[in-house]
C-alpha cells in the first residue's frame, strides 16, 4: 500500500511476478531460485484518478516502484481474493512472455532490455550507470488496457551492484515512450 496526497490508502498495482528457478538467462545475475514480485503506482495509465502522481518520463522515487524477492516460495499459497461485497474475485490471469532478443521498439516484455526507447545517451545523474531490469510494453487483456503515454513502457530501473548483491529495495521506474 501507499498513501496518496491527501493521506488516502491506495494498493500498489501488481505488475508481474517471476519464479527464477524458470529463467534460462545465460550467466543470469539474479538469484538461481526464489520469485519477484514487481508494483507499481500506475493508477493513471489504467484510468484511475489516484491523488499520488503517477510514474512519467523522468526517473521515478523509490516509494513508485515496489520488487519484493521472496528466496524460498515453499510454504506460498494461492489467496483468494474478496471484492467489497465479500464476492470472490480473480484477475485475469495473463502469462507474461519474456524476450532475449528484442528489435528495436518490438512490442515485448523484456528482462534486462536495452535503452531502444530512450533518446539519449545515458541517465540523468545519479543514475548513469544503472540498467533496465525489466521492461513491460502497452498491452491489453480481455479486461484491461494498459498504455504508458503513447505506446510507451514502464522500465524499473537497477544499480548493478544491487542487483549483483540481490538488493531489490531501491528500485525505480520510469515510462518511456517513442
Amino acid at each position: 500500500m501507499y498513501t496518496d496526497n491527501e493521506g488516502v490508502p491506495y494498493p500498489y498495482f501488481f505488475i508481474c511476478q517471476i519464479r527464477l528457478e524458470e529463467l534460462s538467462i545465460p550467466d543470469s545475475p539474479l538469484p538461481a531460485k526464489g520469485l519477484l514480485q514487481f508494483y507499481a503506482k500506475i493508477d493513471h495509465y489504467l484510468g484511475y484518478d489516484a491523488d499520488a502522481g503517477c510514474i512519467s518520463g523522468y526517473i521515478s522515487s523509490p516509494d513508485d516502484v515496489r520488487v519484493l524477492y521472496f528466496p524460498d516460495c515453499d510454504d506460498m499459497e494461492e489467496t483468494v481474493l474478496l471484492d467489497e461485497e465479500g464476492e470472490e474475485t480473480s484477475p485475469s490471469e495473463l502469462q507474461v512472455t519474456f524476450t532475449t532478443n528484442p528489435e528495436t521498439y518490438q512490442d515485448e516484455h523484456i528482462l534486462f532490455a536495452a535503452p531502444t526507447h530512450r533518446e539519449w545517451e545515458t541517465w540523468d545523474s545519479p543514475f548513469e550507470n544503472w540498467e533496465i531490469f525489466l521492461q513491460i510494453d502497452s498491452f491489453s487483456g480481455s479486461d484491461f488496457s494498459l498504455n504508458f503515454m503513447d505506446c510507451g513502457v514502464l522500465c524499473f530501473l537497477i544499480a548493478p551492484e544491487d542487483l549483483k548483491a540481490g538488493k531489490f529495495d531501491n528500485v525505480r521506474g520510469i515510462v518511456l515512450s517513442t
